[in-house]
């Protein structure tokens, strides 16, 4: 008999409510701007008095903060990026080549989910400059999981000749940025499939042995 216990009906209620909150606050920060969305507009959206915002997110910036960790993980288990399935199993690939297949195609997938907040947040932190605070970092996250995977890379028996972990993390942060997914994404129309092959394939060409 297995001893994993199954989460209390209040237990499932609340989490269903947090996500009933941070879905109403991602569409609305998105479509109206997080400077002109209050809270009781979340509130209302999400089926739930303005006090259980209050309750389960502190305040309108502790809430914008949650969406985007949030949407960056793609769940709120605190598993870091690092720790997730999807990077360490890239990882863990034999050669540079495969490295970059299954790593362009797990960094596609959150991308996807960041891509239609970046430009909101953007706004949001110009507007209000303790937004911006929220995200202080001494180094970029993003580089931070860049710097890491590259370090796996250069190890590769297939990685380019000469090759060093700082420059590697230098190409996979400039082309796997959420900057040039929506160039290409977005604004140029192209679809999940193409934009994965030119990243893989541009990748290839800079960090593998041709």
């Amino acid at each position: 008999m297995s001893d994993v216990k199954r989460p209390s009906k209040r237990t499932q209620k609340a989490q269903e409510t947090r996500r009933r909150i941070l879905e109403a606050a991602q569409e609305l920060f998105v479509r109206d701007g997080y400077g002109a969305t209050n809270l009781q507009d979340v509130a209302e959206l999400a089926g739930v008095a303005v006090q259980t915002i209050y309750f389960v997110f502190g305040n309108k910036r502790a809430l914008l903060k949650e969406l985007v960790d949030v949407t960056i993980a793609g769940d709120d288990a605190p598993v870091a990026t690092m720790e997730r399935p999807w990077y360490t199993g890239a990882l863990a690939a034999e050669t540079a080549e495969d490295l970059l297949l299954a790593y362009v195609a797990g960094t596609t997938t959150v991308l996807e989910r960041v891509a239609p907040i970046g430009r909101m947040l953007e706004a949001a932190g110009a507007s209000d400059p303790e937004v911006s605070a929220l995200w202080s970092f001494d180094v970029d996250p993003r580089y931070t999981v860049q710097q890491h995977t590259a370090e796996s890379l250069v190890g590769k028996p297939d990685a380019r000749a000469g090759l060093s972990a700082e420059e590697a993390a230098d190409v996979l942060f400039g082309l796997l940025s959420p900057e040039l997914y929506l160039l290409f994404v977005q604004e140029r129309g192209w679809s999940r499939e193409r934009w994965e092959q030119w990243a893989w394939s541009t990748l290839r060409a800079q960090l593998c042995l041709q």
